[in-house]
């Protein structure tokens, strides 16, 4: 199996804004669920850079370019702040009006978690990258260089590859949640996993 350089680092820090490249990976691995507001993706890139909270970034690179991003959030804060204004100027009043709605629960509700817990979201990979290993490098780095002590993350029930990644890494799934407008979004549940590190 050949083996790829991949380099991972945070995003805080880092000696560069690599805010737009991050809002790039983010709006290529969330294409379809994005796909409603624009199919610009310019437009997305330009608006999804201003919601990113760079603290809680890592992104991993492979030939010296961005290809995967992953946040570790927590209880201080979520890797993207949903805002009305900017959603509104960049897609027009209903549509920004609807991805506020649709999006301000998922993103910008304080998380309710202690302060030995990491919560990881926005894993994605360009898709010129994947099946290269990337997800699992971000993960890895993570895990071996945050201090919590319980790690959660929640996947839904259609993304069986990152299912069977998260498994892989030693994730166990702790709980089952029913989404609402199921058929709208193409999923069912949101399966709730967690990892306990000493």
């Amino acid at each position: 199996m050949k083996s790829y350089e991949i380099r991972v680092r945070p995003t805080r820090g880092f000696k560069r804004d690599v805010s737009r490249e991050v809002a790039a990976v983010f709006v290529d691995g969330y294409e379809k669920d994005l796909a409603f507001l624009s199919t610009n993706r310019e437009k997305l890139v330009e608006a999804f850079q201003k919601m990113i909270c760079p603290d809680v970034f890592y992104f991993a690179t492979l030939e010296g370019e961005i290809v995967g991003i992953l946040a570790c959030s927590n209880n201080q804060n979520r890797a993207l702040t949903i805002d009305k204004t900017i959603l509104r100027n960049s897609f027009g009043y209903v549509k920004g009006s609807m991805a506020y709605y649709f999006m301000k629960d998922e993103f910008n509700k304080k998380l309710s978690y202690l302060d030995d817990t990491g919560y990881i979201e926005c894993v994605a990979t360009a898709v010129k990258a994947r099946g290269k290993g990337i997800s699992t490098a971000l993960m890895s780095y993570v895990l071996e260089n945050e201090d919590y002590h319980r790690y959660i993350l929640e996947v839904v029930d259609t993304n069986k590859v990152a299912y069977r990644l998260y498994k892989k890494l030693g994730f166990t799934e702790f709980k089952r949640k029913k989404e609402t407008f199921s058929k709208m979004k193409g999923f069912k549940h949101r399966i709730y996993m967690e990892l306990c590190v000493s």
